[in-house]
Parts: structure tokens; sequence; C-alpha cells
């Protein structure tokens, strides 16, 4: 069969000598030929080193007798945007990086392609265009940073922060702090929704085995990417597609990783959109049933105790794998063109575990330390907790669903009543969290802060500020349409839904309104008005009676990007993605 681009050959027959213009060879142009799209730029640590696996994947595809072009399309930093309105373009970036890997493919199309990112918005980005265009592929995770003197990493910046903000620590602990918490490129090294989502697209059989969490400034992942390229030009040649390796068998093993390993909460909107691309449905539902009664594994920040770089120390996603074994679907095919199964029992045979267990020795002359492979990654008979990392909360306050992190939440906080203190902008909320207006008992609401309102941005410094305050963090919750970092702790719950901005009941809530936060039950709702128990019947009076008052709210954005995010972004429990109407 002939392959594509050389059909387009001979439809365009001014792309040969614009391509002869800009660098191919004319061997190159008959060449298969692999787009390798890459959020490289100079925004971020997580992106600032990628054009380095850019050219070894270019020189794996040489080697299999391809040619790969480079396209690009930069990702923001979540981290650098945080506490301003910039990160209010955060999860819209997301699309648009989808967006113009489907435009750079659909322009001229390929044969293949190969996907390499690291972050929070890359990393499911270019999941998403993947699927969307449908050419055999495969995706190179970027790695992850070291950690910096005394294993500090990013996500204490908040708390340095905080504690600054009160007075706690000096000027110059807080600059020494931002100096080295980022020592090098990479993701940030923690469980945030960067490594997160590496994870991910290796659970989902879209990445090479132990490619995720890599150096990223090392050797090995400059290998992996070399391999991956070079499988690019197999995969082109097979005719194997994203949407011939990833089912819902797929997903489901990812969303049993995810409770594993106490995954991003912003998992729950990427894994979804995924799904859509792909023509499946995943709802927050599918993680509730998925987490229940799975083994929590692994001890690395922001819930546990160390950096991200240890985890391929441990032995990587594989050695998680092989943990949730009897829960996994070990038939499922993978990028590799062999199933997971067999996957698993051919690193057991090429050296993977006893290459992971020098790292860690190494690491542990480097840190002075003594751990064990188990004391990063837990067997699955004595865990960390059980049901998982994350709960779907249900009721008159989140209809559609809300979203908590149960295994970052005090055991206090799982069952509660509390005072409400709604907010409608993060700024106000905050203000009030560090000046001590919020009080133990209380329930502070984020709302106009979702899709449709703000563009969802994350609520990160208040979740940082509740967090470092002893006993804030102990005795509130924090309730919001908006969404939190992957690196939030504390009793947060997220993606409440329906959002204010499309009245949600979230946006009925008044002050010294009763809530009942109820994690085993998965429940939260509205069960009182100005500090008195109402019954259900009342409180649903009393809901439509608010509704009825309640004015609709102009959108936050009038333009560009968010607005055209805040008229189409799906539900947060759906997965935020852009959807269209169907006219005719």
């Amino acid at each position: 069969m002939e392959r594509i681009s050389q059909k387009m050959r001979k439809l365009a027959p001014e792309q040969d000598p614009l391509r002869l213009g800009t660098g191919w060879s004319r061997e190159d142009l008959s060449r298969v030929q692999i787009l390798v799209e890459s959020t490289y730029g100079d925004s971020h640590p997580g992106s600032g080193h990628l054009t380095r696996l850019v050219e070894a994947a270019r020189q794996g595809i040489a080697q299999a007798g391809g040619h790969g072009a480079r396209y690009f399309c930069t990702d923001m930093c979540d981290g650098e945007s945080q506490g301003t309105d910039g990160i209010d373009f955060s999860l819209a970036s997301r699309e648009m990086i989808a967006n113009m890997i489907e435009i750079h493919e659909s322009a001229t199309p390929f044969d293949g392609g190969v996907y390499i990112a690291s972050c929070d918005k890359g990393m499911p980005g270019c999941l998403m265009g993947m699927a969307r265009v449908n050419i055999p592929g495969i995706l190179i995770p970027g790695g992850v940073m070291r950690a910096g003197p005394g294993l500090l990493t990013l996500e204490q910046m908040g708390v340095y922060a905080a504690r600054l903000e009160r007075g706690e620590i000096g000027e110059e602990e807080f600059l020494r702090a931002q100096e080295h918490a980022c020592p090098g490129c990479g993701a940030c090294s923690f469980i945030g929704t960067a490594s997160t989502m590496q994870i991910m697209a290796e659970a989902l059989g879209l990445a090479l085995p132990g490619s995720a969490l890599l150096m990223a400034e090392g050797e090995e992942i400059l290998e992996y990417a070399r391999q991956a390229g070079r499988r690019s030009v197999e995969l082109a040649l097979e005719g194997v597609r994203p949407s011939d390796i990833v089912t819902m068998e797929s997903f489901e093993n990812a969303i049993r990783v995810h409770a594993a390993i106490s995954g991003s909460t912003n998992c729950l909107m990427h894994l979804p959109a995924l799904a859509h691309e792909l023509g499946l449905e995943i709802r927050g539902e599918t993680f509730d049933r998925l987490h229940r009664d799975m083994p929590f594994l692994l001890d690395l920040r922001p819930t546990g105790r160390w950096p991200a770089e240890f985890f391929m120390y441990a032995g990587g996603l594989p050695a998680i794998l092989e943990e949730l074994r009897p829960w996994l679907h070990l038939d499922v095919m993978t990028v590799t063109g062999k199933t997971l199964g067999e996957n698993l029992e051919e690193l057991k045979k090429n050296g993977y575990y006893e290459r992971c267990r020098a790292a860690l020795e190494e690491a542990n002359a480097r840190w002075g330390l003594k751990l064990k492979r188990e004391d990063i990654i837990r067997p699955r008979d004595n865990p960390l907790g059980r049901d998982g990392s994350v709960a779907v909360l249900k009721g008159n306050l989140a209809p559609l669903g809300a979203v908590i992190k149960h295994t970052a939440c005090p055991k206090e906080m799982f069952s509660a009543t509390l005072r409400a203190r709604p907010f409608d902008r993060e700024e106000d909320a905050l203000d009030a969290v560090l000046h001590h207006r919020i009080q133990p008992g209380d329930a502070v609401l984020i709302r106009y802060e979702g899709p449709r309102g703000a563009g969802m941005p994350e609520m990160f410094y208040t979740t940082e500020a509740i967090q470092s305050d002893r006993e804030l963090g102990r005795s509130i919750a924090l309730i919001t349409d908006g969404r939190f970092s992957g690196a939030s702790t504390g009793p947060v719950i997220g993606h409440c839904s329906p959002e204010a901005q499309a009245g949600g009941p979230i946006a009925l809530v008044e002050e010294n309104d009763l809530i009942r936060l109820d994690i085993p039950s998965r429940r939260l709702d509205l069960v009182g008005v100005q500090g008195r128990e109402a019954s259900p019947e009342e409180m649903d009076r009393i809901l439509e009676e608010r509704r009825g008052r309640l004015e609709k709210r102009a959108p936050r954005h009038l333009r560009g990007v968010l607005r055209l995010f805040a008229e189409h972004a799906s539900s947060p429990m759906e997965g935020a993605y852009l959807e269209y109407s169907q006219t005719t």
C-alpha cells in the first residue's frame, strides 16, 4: 500500500521543492516520513531540554530508514503563572496543543509520529493530539528533574511563600529555597500532574516500558528516545495506530495505576478528554469505582516522603505494574507490538531491574540514605493505604460530582459538618486565609473559577496557605469549581460540577450555610442555612428559591482563547474538553 506521504507528494507538486529548501535531501523525500512534535521552548525546565530528545529520536528514525521532521508547540508553565491571571490559560493550552498537532499533521500528512513532552498540559495535549490525528505513533516522556539540596522540591515553595507572608521566615531563607528548588531540567520532582501524565502515557501502552520519569538530563533517556524513533518507523510500516492500542481495558489499567501512585486529581480531566478523542467515555464514577479497594503504594511527594526522581530507582512503572498484576488486563496491546504481560516478562530478562537497583545504590550514596525498593514502592500486601487515592463525591452541592484526593486529606476531615464561607474570586479567599478571617470549622468555597467561568485555574496558593497553617490544615475544607495543582494536599475538593457559571448549586451557597462532607459515603451536601440544619426537602425548596434570584454573570473573559474556551468547554467531570454544537 502506498504511504500517505508519497500520495501527498503527487498531489502537491510544490511540496518537494519547499522541503528541499528546508534542508531535506532528495532521498529524505521518499523515506518513511515521521512528524516529530514536541513542546520544546524556553518556557520552563520541563520543556527547555527537549531538543536533546528530539534529536535523539531523529537519530533513531534515520537508523530505521525514515526521516523525522521537527515541529514545535511550546507549552506554558503552571508554576510560573500561579497566583496571576496567567493561570487562567493553563487548561485551555491543553486544547491548543492538541489543535496544533492536528493542524501540523493534517496540513501535510505524515506516515507516523513521535510526540515529546514532560509537563502538565504538554503531556495530555500531546496525547489528545496523538489520538485525534490517529496516525501510527509513539510518545516519549521528557523525564524528571533532580531534587535540590536537602531533597528540596518545587512544591514546597508554596509553604515557604505562606510562611514568609506570615513573618515566620526571613527573606534570605525564602530566596535560598527559590535558588535551589529547580536544579535542572525535567518535570518537577513530585507526583504532580506532569509526573502523573508521564506515568499514564506508559500505563496506556503509548510509551516504551520503563520510559516514564527517567532523569531528564541523563544519558539513559536519550537511548529511550532513539529506540522510540526506531519504533515509530516500524509502527508506520505496520500501520498500527493509537486507536488499535488503547482500549477501555487500557484505561482501566491506567486508572488502577493512578490509584496506586496517588496521582494528580487533574488526571480526572485529562484521561476523560483523551478517551473522548478515541470515541470512549470515562467519567468520575469510573475513577471512583476502580480506585475502591486498590492499594496505594508509592511513597513519593506530595503525599509521601521522597522526590519523584526516586521512582525509577525503585523500578519505575514496571515495578508498580508487577504489584498490581492481580487487577490488570495483561493482554492489552502496547506500542512495542507486544502485550503488557509480555513487556513485563521481557523486562525481567533484559536487566532492567538490575539497572534500577544500581541507580538506587548510587542515589543512597549521594544522599546519605539507606533506602530499599520497598521504602519507595510498597508491596501490595503492605500498602500505605486502601481505596486508591481519590474519591468522587456527589450530593445536592455537586450533582455531577466533585473530586478529593483522600490520601492527602486529614482523617479527622473525612466526615465533617462545616460553615460555608463563599468567595467569587480566589484572591479574596487567599487574603481571608492569610489574615486569619477563616476559622476552624469553615468551608472555604471558591466559585466562578470553572472552565466556563475563568478557564479553570488552579487554587494552588490558597491550598498551600491552608496546609501551611497547622490548625486550619486539619479543621477546614476548600471546595471549588476550579481545580488544584498536582502538588496540592489537604482537605481540598475540586471540579465541583455543574460549575457556578453554568448555574450549578455552588453558585447558590450563602454565608453560614452548613455543608456536610462525608468521604466514606462519597457525599457532599448542603444541609442547613444560617447555622441551622434543615431537612432535605427544606433544602430543596431553599435552593430553588435562590436559583430564581440568581443573576447570570457575564463571562470573565470576553475575547480570544478564553472566550472560546468559556463558550465550548464541557463539564469539569467530563474532561473540560472543547465541545461544539452540531449545525445543519
